[in-house]
């Protein structure tokens, strides 16, 4: 089959919008919006020069998307693609301590936690699950980190890019961590055919679980941004009722993915202002701004990005 030119575009500002997101809030990483505006400023530029790093290095939420996708072509593209069949990918790809993943230890890493029990014989889902791993670890941000390659294998089908992601995110993760997952992906996929945004994240919230946190959370940031418009105070009510100090662990889905959502809809439709917006209000900047820049290049193309 032959892919058209404007898939092949969309595909590519969408990879493009990955990396510029992932590098430009790579190097200041777990920081919170309080350091980073008394210590960059709103993140509007690159800032690894003025913090002394190195702009491109081999980075997890690259690496990962593009490899844990090739289960699909590992399996034949075949559209019932298991959970275990992406749990052996990870096998069959991943150098342990070396390559891809944050190797931060069992019960610490939630991707080393699932790694380590795909390694010792637990197929997936169960290698990510709850039961095995704890809420903790299973709701981490990894799901949602690696998911786009997923959306784009699924260009106007969110109901299928939706449960890929279900399938993939299993492998490593649970509960409300596959749902922000799945948002992410539906959003992905439906941005090929669809510009309106608010349609968007119609589209996928739809497909998730309207007793979930995610769902609930989406809710509430939507009536704010209806209220609110300064995304600064949104921000700030995105921390009082979902921050950190209520999900916990290094990185958890809940507060990342509020942050997404709510770059989105104050970013205006705009790809700079989005990333600044997602990297100035700190957390998990790398992993946050690079799905915002992966959707924006979807469905704004190549002219979104200049």
């Amino acid at each position: 089959m032959e892919l058209s030119h404007e898939y092949i575009e969309k595909v590519y500002a969408g990879v493009l919008g990955k990396i510029i997101g992932v590098y430009l809030g790579r190097p200041f990483e777990g920081w919170t919006c309080h350091r980073i505006m008394e210590e960059l400023g709103e993140v509007n530029y690159y800032v690894h020069e003025k913090l002394g790093k190195p702009l491109v290095v081999t980075d997890d939420d690259i690496s990962g998307t593009f490899t844990f996708v090739r289960a699909l072509e590992d399996y034949g593209f075949d559209r019932d693609l298991t959970p275990q069949q992406i749990g052996e990918t990870w096998l069959n790809y991943l150098i342990e301590n070396r390559t891809i993943l944050w190797w931060g230890g069992l019960g610490n890493s939630t991707e080393h936690t699932a790694y380590l029990r795909l390694k010792s014989g637990v197929p997936a889902p169960q290698s990510g699950s709850m039961e095995l791993n704890g809420k903790v670890v299973a709701e981490q941000i990894g799901a949602q980190i690696f998911i786009d390659g997923w959306a784009m294998v699924c260009p106007g089908d969110p109901e299928l890019a939706a449960d890929f992601a279900r399938r993939a995110a299993s492998v490593s993760h649970d509960g409300e961590a596959i749902y922000g997952a799945q948002v992410i992906a539906a959003m992905e996929a439906q941005a090929f055919i669809e510009s309106n945004l608010d349609k968007l994240v119609d589209t996928a919230v739809a497909l998730i679980p309207r007793d979930s946190v995610i769902y609930k959370m989406i809710e509430d940031i939507r009536e704010w941004h209806s209220k609110e418009p300064d995304w600064r105070k949104a921000r700030e009510l995105l921390e009082e009722h979902y921050g950190y100090d209520k999900y916990g662990g290094n990185c958890h889905m809940v507060p990342n993915h509020g942050l997404i959502i709510l770059s989105l809809l104050y970013g205006d439709d705009d790809f700079q202002k989005s990333l600044m917006i997602v990297n100035t209000s700190g957390w998990d900047t790398d992993c946050n701004s690079g799905n915002v820049g992966c959707l924006l290049g979807i469905k704004n193309g190549l002219e979104g990005i200049d």
